[in-house]
């Protein structure tokens, strides 16, 4: 079952059946169904029509997002395991670029030259990658079901082999901006106008490579590359500020020559989109840092350098359970599967 725009998906694992509406891809000017050209008309500023949103339309998307880590939790309840905390750190953050149309992509033009980019550089976040790729209908709801199943497309971290919406294999951190700096400078050679995201994690910081790429995309004035920190804090098993006791990512980039613009509660997405849709110098590479919660959706797990890699005890399932809305037969649903 493709998930096509307009059309409401159901969600297989977990037993119930549950409806969304896909959120129609953004619309170009004169009322036309955007194309990949005509998606930037009047402005990179995709998501000001959010600005007129009532507070049931935000409440609303609140569900969504619950929705969205509910989904997450099954997904890797199906696969026996998953880095939980790290994914549901950047959904709002996946939220905005899928669902609120930062990106311009086509789902039925997924590997369109003009498209918009987005590497995963924290690639242990893939879980959160692969169920906004099915909620934005890039792939199919039930190859989620397949999670890291013998002879899946979608393992622990994101692989080059022919999944729409992956732009690069990542994983081994401090590569994903490396390689985004490649495909943003290629683009501006070739004369195409797409924009490259990559998303990093503030403790990968700590790679060597990030900072060659930092000082190269300074150099080539690549103005159409945006990375986006996603500031929880926590790395692994530890803090980041006791690892290598390294804060002030702002002064950082910016003495490498990137603007930077930071969002406080990068759980909010109205402030995400608000940022992430402001003009930038074109020749001026952009950091944006989300302060975010590790963990953020389920209280035993925010904040927690313990849930880097690990599932739920049987009384941490509990709280799972309860503050995701999840029933035993949905879990049971779930791994059935394996």
């Amino acid at each position: 079952m493709r998930a096509v725009a307009g059309n409401p998906v159901t969600a297989v694992c977990g037993g119930k059946a549950r409806q969304r509406q896909e959120i129609p891809w953004q619309q170009g000017a004169g009322g036309r169904r955007g194309s990949m050209q005509d998606a930037n008309v009047g402005g990179r500023k995709i998501c000001s029509r959010q600005s007129v949103e009532t507070e049931n339309m935000r409440t609303d998307e609140l569900t969504r997002l619950k929705e969205m880590r509910r989904r997450m939790f099954l997904t890797a309840w199906g696969g026996g395991t998953a880095h939980l905390a790290s994914a549901f750190s950047s959904a709002e953050l996946f939220y905005a670029l899928y669902e609120r149309k930062i990106l311009k992509i086509d789902p039925a033009d997924p590997w369109n030259p003009n498209r918009d980019r987005l590497i995963l550089s924290k690639g242990h976040a893939g879980l959160a990658l692969y169920v906004f790729l099915a909620s934005a209908g890039f792939i199919e709801e039930e190859e989620l079901d397949t999670f890291l199943k013998p002879g899946t497309r979608l393992g622990g971290e994101p692989c080059l082999n022919g999944i729409p919406g992956v732009e690069a294999a990542t994983g081994s951190l401090g590569h994903g901006l490396p390689m985004g700096l490649g495909i943003a400078l290629a683009g501006r050679l070739n004369g195409q106008d797409y924009r490259t995201y990559v998303i990093l994690g503030d403790g990968e910081c700590q790679e060597g490579t990030v900072w060659e790429a930092v000082m190269a995309a300074h150099r080539y004035r690549l103005g159409n590359l945006t990375a986006i920190l996603d500031c929880n804090k926590i790395q692994k098993m530890g803090f980041v500020g006791d690892t290598m006791r390294i804060d002030g990512w702002r002064d950082r980039w910016q003495s490498f020559g990137w603007q930077v613009d930071e969002i406080a509660d990068g759980h909010d997405v109205d402030e995400i989109c608000a940022v992430l849709s402001r003009e930038n110098d074109p020749e001026t590479p952009r950091l944006v840092i989300a302060h975010t919660v590790k963990g953020k959706g389920v209280s035993v797990m925010e904040n927690n350098p313990n849930w880097h890699f690990r599932m739920p005890n049987r009384r941490e399932l509990k709280i799972f359970m309860s503050e995701l809305e999840i029933t035993q037969e949905e879990l049971e649903a779930c791994r059935k599967h394996i």
